[in-house]
Protein backbone atom coordinates (compact mmCIF):
# COMPACT_ATOMS: atom_id res chain seq x y z
CA UNK A 1 0.00 0.00 0.00
CA UNK A 2 1.16 3.52 -0.74
CA UNK A 3 1.48 5.88 2.23
CA UNK A 4 2.87 9.34 2.74
CA UNK A 5 6.16 9.75 4.55
CA UNK A 6 4.33 11.05 7.61
CA UNK A 7 2.07 8.00 7.62
CA UNK A 8 5.06 5.67 7.22
CA UNK A 9 6.76 7.33 10.18
CA UNK A 10 3.74 6.72 12.40
CA UNK A 11 3.35 3.13 11.19
CA UNK A 12 6.95 2.24 12.02
CA UNK A 13 6.71 4.03 15.36
CA UNK A 14 3.80 1.73 16.11
CA UNK A 15 5.84 -1.33 15.11
CA UNK A 16 8.68 -0.20 17.38
CA UNK A 17 6.37 0.15 20.36
CA UNK A 18 6.63 3.91 20.65
CA UNK A 19 4.00 5.15 23.10
CA UNK A 20 5.35 8.62 23.90
CA UNK A 21 7.01 11.37 21.87
CA UNK A 22 8.47 14.57 23.31
CA UNK A 23 8.44 17.40 20.82
CA UNK A 24 7.72 20.88 19.58
CA UNK A 25 5.91 21.52 16.28
CA UNK A 26 7.00 23.73 13.40
CA UNK A 27 6.36 24.40 9.74
CA UNK A 28 8.25 21.56 8.06
CA UNK A 29 6.93 18.91 10.47
CA UNK A 30 3.33 20.07 10.41
CA UNK A 31 2.29 17.11 8.24
CA UNK A 32 3.92 14.70 10.70
CA UNK A 33 1.98 16.29 13.54
CA UNK A 34 -1.21 16.05 11.50
CA UNK A 35 -0.70 12.28 11.37
CA UNK A 36 0.52 12.02 14.97
CA UNK A 37 -2.77 13.24 16.43
CA UNK A 38 -4.57 10.44 14.57
CA UNK A 39 -2.61 7.77 16.47
CA UNK A 40 -2.64 6.50 20.05
CA UNK A 41 0.89 7.80 20.64
CA UNK A 42 1.06 10.32 23.46
CA UNK A 43 2.74 13.60 22.58
CA UNK A 44 4.26 15.75 25.33
CA UNK A 45 4.79 19.29 24.06
CA UNK A 46 7.80 20.81 25.79
CA UNK A 47 8.61 24.50 25.89
CA UNK A 48 12.10 24.21 24.36
CA UNK A 49 13.59 21.61 22.06
CA UNK A 50 16.52 21.00 24.41
CA UNK A 51 13.90 20.02 26.97
CA UNK A 52 12.45 17.52 24.50
CA UNK A 53 15.73 15.60 24.19
CA UNK A 54 16.40 15.64 27.95
CA UNK A 55 12.83 14.45 28.58
CA UNK A 56 13.27 11.62 26.06
CA UNK A 57 16.56 10.81 27.80
CA UNK A 58 14.88 10.62 31.22
CA UNK A 59 12.07 8.54 29.73
CA UNK A 60 14.58 6.09 28.20
CA UNK A 61 16.52 5.64 31.44
CA UNK A 62 13.42 5.18 33.58
CA UNK A 63 11.56 2.88 31.16
CA UNK A 64 14.38 0.95 29.48
CA UNK A 65 12.89 1.85 26.08
CA UNK A 66 14.18 4.04 23.28
CA UNK A 67 13.30 7.68 23.90
CA UNK A 68 11.81 9.57 20.94
CA UNK A 69 11.60 13.28 20.19
CA UNK A 70 10.32 15.28 17.23
CA UNK A 71 11.29 18.84 16.30
CA UNK A 72 11.25 21.17 13.33
CA UNK A 73 14.15 22.32 11.15
CA UNK A 74 16.67 25.11 11.69
CA UNK A 75 16.60 26.44 15.24
CA UNK A 76 14.37 23.59 16.32
CA UNK A 77 17.03 21.13 15.22
CA UNK A 78 20.01 23.07 16.59
CA UNK A 79 18.31 23.38 19.98
CA UNK A 80 18.51 19.59 20.32
CA UNK A 81 22.30 19.38 20.05
CA UNK A 82 23.12 19.76 23.75
CA UNK A 83 20.64 17.04 24.69
CA UNK A 84 21.94 14.75 21.96
CA UNK A 85 25.53 15.24 23.10
CA UNK A 86 24.56 14.45 26.69
CA UNK A 87 22.79 11.24 25.62
CA UNK A 88 25.74 10.27 23.44
CA UNK A 89 28.30 10.54 26.24
CA UNK A 90 26.02 8.64 28.63
CA UNK A 91 25.10 5.95 26.04
CA UNK A 92 21.34 6.57 26.15
CA UNK A 93 19.17 5.16 23.31
CA UNK A 94 17.27 7.95 21.55
CA UNK A 95 15.73 8.49 18.12
CA UNK A 96 15.60 12.20 17.31
CA UNK A 97 13.49 13.17 14.29
CA UNK A 98 14.13 16.60 12.81
CA UNK A 99 12.32 18.30 9.97
CA UNK A 100 14.26 19.66 7.01
CA UNK A 101 13.54 21.99 4.12
CA UNK A 102 12.53 20.34 0.81
CA UNK A 103 15.37 18.46 -0.88
CA UNK A 104 15.59 20.86 -3.84
CA UNK A 105 16.30 23.73 -1.40
CA UNK A 106 19.00 21.99 0.60
CA UNK A 107 22.25 23.91 0.23
CA UNK A 108 20.51 27.13 -0.84
CA UNK A 109 20.37 28.75 2.63
CA UNK A 110 16.61 28.37 2.62
CA UNK A 111 14.49 29.67 5.49
CA UNK A 112 15.23 27.61 8.63
CA UNK A 113 17.71 25.39 6.81
CA UNK A 114 20.66 24.01 8.73
CA UNK A 115 22.92 21.01 8.15
CA UNK A 116 21.89 19.18 11.31
CA UNK A 117 23.39 15.92 10.02
CA UNK A 118 26.79 17.60 9.76
CA UNK A 119 26.41 19.35 13.10
CA UNK A 120 25.47 16.20 15.01
CA UNK A 121 27.83 13.76 13.31
CA UNK A 122 30.36 13.90 16.21
CA UNK A 123 27.70 13.39 18.91
CA UNK A 124 25.36 10.76 17.48
CA UNK A 125 25.87 7.04 17.17
CA UNK A 126 24.59 7.43 13.62
CA UNK A 127 22.48 9.91 11.65
CA UNK A 128 20.52 10.03 8.42
CA UNK A 129 19.34 12.54 5.86
CA UNK A 130 16.43 10.82 4.07
CA UNK A 131 16.19 11.93 0.42
CA UNK A 132 13.58 9.46 -0.86
CA UNK A 133 10.27 8.51 0.75
CA UNK A 134 10.88 4.92 -0.39
CA UNK A 135 13.87 4.73 1.99
CA UNK A 136 12.06 6.10 5.04
CA UNK A 137 10.68 2.89 6.57
CA UNK A 138 14.06 1.15 6.36
CA UNK A 139 15.87 4.14 7.83
CA UNK A 140 13.51 4.40 10.82
CA UNK A 141 13.82 0.69 11.58
CA UNK A 142 17.61 0.88 11.30
CA UNK A 143 17.64 3.91 13.60
CA UNK A 144 15.85 2.02 16.38
CA UNK A 145 18.07 -1.03 15.89
CA UNK A 146 21.23 1.05 16.13
CA UNK A 147 19.99 3.14 19.06
CA UNK A 148 19.12 0.20 21.31
CA UNK A 149 21.74 -2.40 20.36
CA UNK A 150 25.42 -2.74 21.18
CA UNK A 151 26.54 0.30 23.14
CA UNK A 152 23.30 2.35 23.07
CA UNK A 153 23.22 5.91 21.83
CA UNK A 154 21.24 8.62 20.04
CA UNK A 155 20.39 8.38 16.33
CA UNK A 156 19.11 11.35 14.35
CA UNK A 157 16.82 11.18 11.30
CA UNK A 158 16.54 14.38 9.23
CA UNK A 159 13.43 14.31 7.00
CA UNK A 160 12.87 16.94 4.28
CA UNK A 161 9.33 18.22 3.88
CA UNK A 162 8.89 16.72 0.40
CA UNK A 163 9.90 13.30 1.77
CA UNK A 164 7.27 13.72 4.48
CA UNK A 165 4.62 14.53 1.87
CA UNK A 166 5.78 12.08 -0.80
CA UNK A 167 4.24 8.64 -1.21
CA UNK A 168 5.87 5.22 -1.33
CA UNK A 169 5.01 1.57 -1.00
CA UNK A 170 4.95 0.41 2.62
CA UNK A 171 5.28 -3.19 3.76
CA UNK A 172 4.46 -3.57 7.46
CA UNK A 173 6.46 -5.81 9.77
CA UNK A 174 9.65 -5.96 7.75
CA UNK A 175 12.88 -6.56 9.66
CA UNK A 176 16.21 -4.93 8.93
CA UNK A 177 19.77 -6.13 9.13
CA UNK A 178 22.90 -4.04 8.79
CA UNK A 179 25.67 -6.27 7.47
CA UNK A 180 28.45 -3.98 8.68
CA UNK A 181 27.00 -3.64 12.17
CA UNK A 182 27.23 -6.71 14.39
CA UNK A 183 27.96 -5.95 18.06
CA UNK A 184 29.58 -8.77 20.02
CA UNK A 185 27.21 -9.82 22.79
CA UNK A 186 28.68 -13.14 23.90
CA UNK A 187 32.10 -12.92 25.58
CA UNK A 188 35.02 -15.23 24.95
CA UNK A 189 34.76 -18.10 27.45
CA UNK A 190 38.54 -18.53 27.68
CA UNK A 191 38.87 -14.91 28.75
CA UNK A 192 36.17 -15.41 31.37
CA UNK A 193 38.03 -18.41 32.77
CA UNK A 194 41.11 -16.17 33.14
CA UNK A 195 38.93 -13.63 34.94
CA UNK A 196 37.76 -16.23 37.47
CA UNK A 197 41.31 -17.50 37.97
CA UNK A 198 42.38 -13.93 38.73
CA UNK A 199 39.69 -13.61 41.41
CA UNK A 200 40.71 -16.96 42.89
CA UNK A 201 44.25 -15.72 43.47
CA UNK A 202 43.58 -12.05 44.31
CA UNK A 203 43.91 -10.93 47.92
CA UNK A 204 42.55 -7.39 47.49
CA UNK A 205 39.93 -7.37 44.68
CA UNK A 206 37.46 -4.59 43.83
CA UNK A 207 34.67 -4.39 41.24
CA UNK A 208 33.97 -1.10 39.45
CA UNK A 209 30.39 -0.92 38.15
CA UNK A 210 29.60 1.53 35.35
CA UNK A 211 26.50 2.68 33.52
CA UNK A 212 26.75 -0.29 31.17
CA UNK A 213 25.52 -2.52 33.99
CA UNK A 214 22.30 -0.50 34.13
CA UNK A 215 21.75 -0.14 30.38
CA UNK A 216 22.25 -3.87 29.82
CA UNK A 217 20.06 -4.90 32.76
CA UNK A 218 22.93 -6.69 34.51
CA UNK A 219 22.48 -5.37 38.06
CA UNK A 220 21.16 -8.65 39.48
CA UNK A 221 23.93 -10.66 37.84
CA UNK A 222 26.63 -8.29 39.09
CA UNK A 223 25.19 -8.35 42.61
CA UNK A 224 25.08 -12.16 42.65
CA UNK A 225 28.70 -12.36 41.49
CA UNK A 226 30.00 -9.87 44.07
CA UNK A 227 28.10 -11.47 46.94
CA UNK A 228 29.16 -15.01 46.10
CA UNK A 229 32.86 -14.12 45.86
CA UNK A 230 32.57 -11.47 48.62
CA UNK A 231 34.10 -8.71 46.50
CA UNK A 232 33.59 -5.05 47.49
CA UNK A 233 31.97 -2.90 44.79
CA UNK A 234 32.37 0.74 43.87
CA UNK A 235 30.52 2.56 41.10
CA UNK A 236 30.86 5.47 38.73
CA UNK A 237 28.35 8.31 38.82
CA UNK A 238 26.48 6.59 35.97
CA UNK A 239 26.71 3.26 37.79
CA UNK A 240 24.88 4.31 40.95
CA UNK A 241 22.09 1.78 41.54
CA UNK A 242 23.93 -0.99 39.68
CA UNK A 243 24.75 -2.50 43.09
CA UNK A 244 22.58 -1.95 46.19
CA UNK A 245 23.75 1.07 48.15
CA UNK A 246 22.62 -0.58 51.40
CA UNK A 247 24.75 -3.71 50.89
CA UNK A 248 27.78 -4.08 53.24
CA UNK A 249 29.97 -4.71 50.17
CA UNK A 250 29.12 -1.30 48.71
CA UNK A 251 32.02 1.18 48.86
CA UNK A 252 30.20 4.16 47.43
CA UNK A 253 31.01 6.24 44.36
CA UNK A 254 34.55 6.47 43.00
CA UNK A 255 36.30 9.52 41.61
CA UNK A 256 36.70 13.25 42.05
CA UNK A 257 33.91 13.42 44.65
CA UNK A 258 33.90 9.73 45.51
CA UNK A 259 33.95 8.31 49.00
CA UNK A 260 37.19 7.96 50.92
CA UNK A 261 36.80 4.18 51.18
CA UNK A 262 36.09 3.75 47.45
CA UNK A 263 39.06 5.78 46.27
CA UNK A 264 41.44 4.24 48.79
CA UNK A 265 40.25 0.72 47.95
CA UNK A 266 40.86 1.18 44.23
CA UNK A 267 44.21 2.82 44.96
CA UNK A 268 45.37 -0.18 47.00
CA UNK A 269 43.65 -3.16 45.32
CA UNK A 270 45.54 -5.91 43.51
CA UNK A 271 42.67 -6.76 41.12
CA UNK A 272 40.16 -4.34 39.62
CA UNK A 273 37.31 -5.55 37.40
CA UNK A 274 35.58 -2.71 35.56
CA UNK A 275 32.24 -3.66 34.02
CA UNK A 276 30.43 -1.28 31.68
CA UNK A 277 32.62 1.69 32.61
CA UNK A 278 34.79 3.78 30.29
CA UNK A 279 37.38 5.15 32.77
CA UNK A 280 36.31 8.78 32.52
CA UNK A 281 38.86 11.32 33.76
CA UNK A 282 36.60 12.20 36.72
CA UNK A 283 36.89 8.54 37.76
CA UNK A 284 40.60 7.92 37.19
CA UNK A 285 42.24 11.14 38.28
CA UNK A 286 45.92 10.89 37.39
CA UNK A 287 46.04 8.07 34.85
CA UNK A 288 49.65 7.11 35.53
CA UNK A 289 48.90 6.20 39.15
CA UNK A 290 45.33 4.91 38.84
CA UNK A 291 45.01 1.50 40.53
CA UNK A 292 48.80 1.32 40.37
CA UNK A 293 49.03 -2.05 42.14
CA UNK A 294 46.19 -3.77 40.32
CA UNK A 295 45.76 -6.18 37.48
CA UNK A 296 42.84 -4.63 35.58
CA UNK A 297 39.99 -6.54 33.91
CA UNK A 298 37.71 -4.53 31.60
CA UNK A 299 34.37 -5.91 30.35
CA UNK A 300 32.54 -3.78 27.80
CA UNK A 301 30.44 -4.27 24.67
CA UNK A 302 32.29 -1.45 22.92
CA UNK A 303 35.72 -2.72 21.83
CA UNK A 304 36.93 0.85 21.25
CA UNK A 305 36.61 1.51 25.00
CA UNK A 306 39.07 -1.23 25.89
CA UNK A 307 42.61 0.07 26.52
CA UNK A 308 41.50 3.49 25.28
CA UNK A 309 42.50 5.24 28.50
CA UNK A 310 43.82 2.66 30.96
CA UNK A 311 46.21 -0.23 30.33
CA UNK A 312 44.17 -3.42 30.75
CA UNK A 313 45.56 -6.88 31.45
CA UNK A 314 42.38 -8.78 30.56
CA UNK A 315 39.98 -7.15 28.07
CA UNK A 316 36.63 -8.86 27.54
CA UNK A 317 34.38 -7.75 24.67
CA UNK A 318 30.77 -8.57 25.39
CA UNK A 319 27.44 -7.45 26.73
CA UNK A 320 27.62 -6.82 30.48
CA UNK A 321 24.61 -8.98 31.26
CA UNK A 322 25.74 -11.83 29.03
CA UNK A 323 29.24 -11.64 30.51
CA UNK A 324 28.11 -11.59 34.14
CA UNK A 325 25.62 -14.39 33.50
CA UNK A 326 28.35 -16.53 31.97
CA UNK A 327 30.75 -15.77 34.83
CA UNK A 328 28.15 -16.76 37.44
CA UNK A 329 27.48 -20.03 35.61
CA UNK A 330 31.19 -20.87 35.62
CA UNK A 331 31.76 -20.32 39.34
CA UNK A 332 32.37 -23.54 41.27
CA UNK A 333 32.46 -24.07 45.03
CA UNK A 334 36.18 -24.75 45.15
CA UNK A 335 36.86 -21.49 43.31
CA UNK A 336 34.72 -19.63 45.86
CA UNK A 337 36.71 -21.21 48.70
CA UNK A 338 40.00 -20.15 47.12
CA UNK A 339 38.72 -16.68 46.33
CA UNK A 340 37.52 -15.79 49.83
CA UNK A 341 40.49 -17.36 51.66
CA UNK A 342 43.06 -14.94 53.04
CA UNK A 343 40.91 -11.85 52.58
CA UNK A 344 40.48 -10.96 56.26
CA UNK A 345 43.24 -8.34 56.20
CA UNK A 346 41.70 -6.69 53.11
CA UNK A 347 38.26 -6.60 54.67
CA UNK A 348 39.77 -5.20 57.86
CA UNK A 349 41.48 -2.43 55.90
CA UNK A 350 38.24 -1.56 54.13
CA UNK A 351 36.42 -1.47 57.48
CA UNK A 352 39.07 0.96 58.75
CA UNK A 353 38.50 3.22 55.75
CA UNK A 354 34.75 2.94 56.24
CA UNK A 355 35.15 4.09 59.85
CA UNK A 356 36.43 7.48 58.68
CA UNK A 357 33.79 10.16 58.30
CA UNK A 358 34.70 12.49 55.39
CA UNK A 359 30.99 12.74 54.51
CA UNK A 360 30.17 14.04 57.99
CA UNK A 361 28.94 17.63 58.34
CA UNK A 362 27.85 19.89 61.17
CA UNK A 363 24.26 21.11 60.91
CA UNK A 364 24.31 24.67 62.27
CA UNK A 365 21.58 27.30 62.35
CA UNK A 366 21.81 27.49 58.54
CA UNK A 367 20.44 24.67 56.36
CA UNK A 368 23.15 22.34 55.14
CA UNK A 369 22.45 20.97 51.63
CA UNK A 370 23.59 17.50 52.72
CA UNK A 371 20.88 17.53 55.38
CA UNK A 372 18.20 18.25 52.78
CA UNK A 373 19.26 15.26 50.65
CA UNK A 374 19.52 12.97 53.67
CA UNK A 375 16.00 13.95 54.75
CA UNK A 376 14.73 13.43 51.21
CA UNK A 377 16.21 9.92 51.25
CA UNK A 378 14.63 9.22 54.63
CA UNK A 379 11.16 10.49 53.68
CA UNK A 380 11.06 8.65 50.34
CA UNK A 381 12.52 5.45 51.76
CA UNK A 382 15.14 5.56 49.03
CA UNK A 383 12.50 4.57 46.48
CA UNK A 384 12.18 7.80 44.51
CA UNK A 385 13.58 8.35 41.04
CA UNK A 386 16.12 11.14 41.48
CA UNK A 387 17.13 13.33 38.59
CA UNK A 388 19.67 16.09 39.04
CA UNK A 389 20.95 19.22 37.46
CA UNK A 390 24.74 19.57 37.38
CA UNK A 391 27.17 20.90 39.95
CA UNK A 392 27.19 20.66 43.73
CA UNK A 393 23.54 19.57 43.78
CA UNK A 394 24.43 16.60 41.57
CA UNK A 395 27.30 15.49 43.81
CA UNK A 396 25.34 15.86 47.05
CA UNK A 397 22.53 13.78 45.56
CA UNK A 398 25.04 11.10 44.54
CA UNK A 399 26.70 11.09 47.97
CA UNK A 400 23.75 11.31 50.36
CA UNK A 401 20.89 9.56 48.54
CA UNK A 402 21.55 5.82 48.51
CA UNK A 403 20.37 3.87 45.48
CA UNK A 404 19.39 0.21 45.79
CA UNK A 405 17.83 -0.05 42.33
CA UNK A 406 19.03 0.62 38.79
CA UNK A 407 17.29 3.33 36.81
CA UNK A 408 16.56 5.46 39.88
CA UNK A 409 19.44 7.93 39.50
CA UNK A 410 19.21 9.96 36.30
CA UNK A 411 21.87 12.57 35.64
CA UNK A 412 23.97 14.08 32.88
CA UNK A 413 27.23 12.34 33.70
CA UNK A 414 29.54 12.72 30.72
CA UNK A 415 28.50 16.13 29.41
CA UNK A 416 27.59 17.64 32.78
CA UNK A 417 24.68 19.55 31.29
CA UNK A 418 23.03 22.23 33.41
CA UNK A 419 19.28 22.31 32.80
CA UNK A 420 19.07 18.53 32.46
CA UNK A 421 17.19 17.62 35.63
CA UNK A 422 13.73 19.15 35.24
CA UNK A 423 12.97 17.92 31.70
CA UNK A 424 14.56 14.54 32.57
CA UNK A 425 12.22 14.35 35.57
CA UNK A 426 9.29 15.05 33.26
CA UNK A 427 10.40 12.19 31.01
CA UNK A 428 10.89 9.83 33.95
CA UNK A 429 7.51 10.76 35.44
CA UNK A 430 5.85 10.14 32.07
CA UNK A 431 7.44 6.69 31.96
CA UNK A 432 6.69 5.88 35.62
CA UNK A 433 3.47 7.69 36.59
CA UNK A 434 3.14 5.75 39.87
CA UNK A 435 6.60 6.64 41.20
CA UNK A 436 7.84 9.67 43.08
CA UNK A 437 10.20 11.66 40.84
CA UNK A 438 12.36 14.39 42.34
CA UNK A 439 14.75 16.77 40.59
CA UNK A 440 17.56 17.84 42.92
CA UNK A 441 18.64 21.20 41.53
CA UNK A 442 20.74 24.29 42.15
CA UNK A 443 19.48 27.84 41.84
CA UNK A 444 21.74 28.35 38.82
CA UNK A 445 21.06 25.22 36.81
CA UNK A 446 17.30 25.15 37.40
CA UNK A 447 17.00 28.41 35.49
CA UNK A 448 18.47 26.84 32.36
CA UNK A 449 15.21 25.02 31.57
CA UNK A 450 12.76 26.36 34.16
CA UNK A 451 10.21 26.88 31.36
CA UNK A 452 9.54 23.13 31.42
CA UNK A 453 7.58 23.65 34.63
CA UNK A 454 4.76 24.70 32.28
CA UNK A 455 5.01 21.26 30.64
CA UNK A 456 4.74 19.53 34.00
CA UNK A 457 1.68 21.59 34.89
CA UNK A 458 -0.02 21.11 31.51
CA UNK A 459 0.31 17.33 31.61
CA UNK A 460 -0.33 17.04 35.36
CA UNK A 461 3.03 15.42 35.98
CA UNK A 462 3.67 15.56 39.75
CA UNK A 463 7.42 16.12 39.58
CA UNK A 464 9.00 17.62 42.68
CA UNK A 465 11.90 20.06 42.40
CA UNK A 466 14.22 20.44 45.39
CA UNK A 467 16.39 23.54 44.90
CA UNK A 468 19.55 23.75 47.01
CA UNK A 469 19.69 27.53 46.79
CA UNK A 470 23.06 28.96 47.82
CA UNK A 471 23.05 32.09 45.68
CA UNK A 472 26.07 30.95 43.67
CA UNK A 473 27.14 28.83 40.75
CA UNK A 474 28.25 26.57 43.56
CA UNK A 475 30.75 24.18 42.02
CA UNK A 476 32.62 26.92 40.16
CA UNK A 477 32.59 29.02 43.33
CA UNK A 478 34.07 26.05 45.22
CA UNK A 479 36.99 25.87 42.79
CA UNK A 480 37.47 29.62 43.13
CA UNK A 481 37.54 29.26 46.92
CA UNK A 482 40.05 26.40 46.93
CA UNK A 483 42.33 27.30 44.03
CA UNK A 484 41.79 31.01 43.23
CA UNK A 485 42.06 32.68 46.66
CA UNK A 486 38.28 33.16 46.93
CA UNK A 487 38.10 35.46 43.92
CA UNK A 488 34.44 34.75 43.12
CA UNK A 489 34.54 36.00 39.56
CA UNK A 490 31.06 36.04 38.01
CA UNK A 491 29.66 33.19 40.13
CA UNK A 492 27.24 35.09 42.38
CA UNK A 493 23.62 34.53 41.35
CA UNK A 494 22.32 38.01 42.12
CA UNK A 495 18.69 38.88 41.43
CA UNK A 496 17.51 35.27 41.38
CA UNK A 497 13.73 34.91 41.15
CA UNK A 498 11.49 34.04 44.07
CA UNK A 499 11.18 30.38 43.13
CA UNK A 500 8.06 29.84 45.25
CA UNK A 501 6.25 32.66 43.45
CA UNK A 502 7.62 31.50 40.11
CA UNK A 503 6.13 28.06 40.74
CA UNK A 504 2.77 29.68 41.45
CA UNK A 505 3.04 31.74 38.27
CA UNK A 506 3.32 28.49 36.33
CA UNK A 507 0.34 27.03 38.17
CA UNK A 508 2.43 24.78 40.42
CA UNK A 509 2.94 24.88 44.18
CA UNK A 510 5.88 26.81 45.62
CA UNK A 511 7.38 26.24 49.08
CA UNK A 512 10.39 27.64 50.90
CA UNK A 513 12.51 26.65 53.89
CA UNK A 514 14.99 29.05 55.47
CA UNK A 515 15.79 27.29 58.77
CA UNK A 516 16.90 23.70 59.49
CA UNK A 517 13.79 22.95 61.54
CA UNK A 518 11.64 23.71 58.47
CA UNK A 519 13.35 21.21 56.16
CA UNK A 520 11.44 18.06 57.06
CA UNK A 521 8.09 19.90 57.15
CA UNK A 522 8.58 21.43 53.70
CA UNK A 523 9.78 18.15 52.21
CA UNK A 524 6.77 16.29 53.63
CA UNK A 525 4.38 18.94 52.38
CA UNK A 526 5.97 19.00 48.93
CA UNK A 527 6.01 15.22 48.57
CA UNK A 528 2.39 14.89 49.72
CA UNK A 529 1.07 17.71 47.53
CA UNK A 530 -0.71 16.67 44.35
CA UNK A 531 0.89 17.95 41.18
CA UNK A 532 4.25 19.60 40.50
CA UNK A 533 6.00 21.42 43.35
CA UNK A 534 9.08 23.61 43.66
CA UNK A 535 10.73 23.53 47.10
CA UNK A 536 13.30 26.28 47.64
CA UNK A 537 15.82 25.53 50.41
CA UNK A 538 18.04 28.47 51.36
CA UNK A 539 21.23 26.59 52.19
CA UNK A 540 24.70 27.47 53.46
CA UNK A 541 26.18 29.75 50.80
CA UNK A 542 29.79 28.58 50.91
CA UNK A 543 29.33 24.89 51.62
CA UNK A 544 31.73 22.70 49.63
CA UNK A 545 31.46 19.16 48.29
CA UNK A 546 33.93 16.86 49.99
CA UNK A 547 35.85 14.62 49.48
CA UNK A 548 37.41 16.30 46.47
CA UNK A 549 40.32 15.19 44.29
CA UNK A 550 42.06 18.21 42.72
CA UNK A 551 42.34 18.09 38.94
CA UNK A 552 45.28 15.94 37.82
CA UNK A 553 45.86 14.38 41.24
CA UNK A 554 45.74 10.70 42.15
CA UNK A 555 42.30 9.71 43.41
CA UNK A 556 43.79 8.78 46.78
CA UNK A 557 45.00 12.39 47.23
CA UNK A 558 41.73 13.76 48.53
CA UNK A 559 40.77 17.01 50.20
CA UNK A 560 38.52 15.83 53.01
CA UNK A 561 37.43 19.18 54.46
Amino acid sequence: MKLTGAQILMEVFGEEGVDTIFGYPGGVVIDIYDQLVKTEIRHVMVRHEQGAVHAADGYARASGKVGVCLVTSGPGATNTVTGIASAYLDSIPLVVVTGQVPTHLIGNDAFQEVDIVGITRPCTKHNYLVKDTADLARVIREAFLIARSGRPGPVLIDIPKDVTNGRADFRPGETVQIKSYNPTYQPNKRQLRKVLDAFASAKKPVILAGGGIISSGAADELTAFARRLRVPVTGTLMGLGAFPGSDPLWLGMIGMHGTYRANMSVGDCDLLMAVGARFDDRVTGKIETFARNAKIIHIDIDPTSLRKTIAVAMPVVGDCRASMTALNAMIEDDLVARAVAGRDDWQGQIDTWKATTPLAYNQTDTIKPQYVVEKLFELTGGKAIITTEVGQNQMWAAQYYHFDRPGHFITSGGLGCMGFGLPAAIGAQTACPDKVVVDVAGDGSIQMNIQEMATAVQYRLPVKVVILNNGYLGMVRQWQELFYDRRYACTRMDHAPDFAKLAEAYGAVGLRAERPEEVETILRQGLETQGPVIMDFRVEKEECVYPMVPAGADITDMLLS
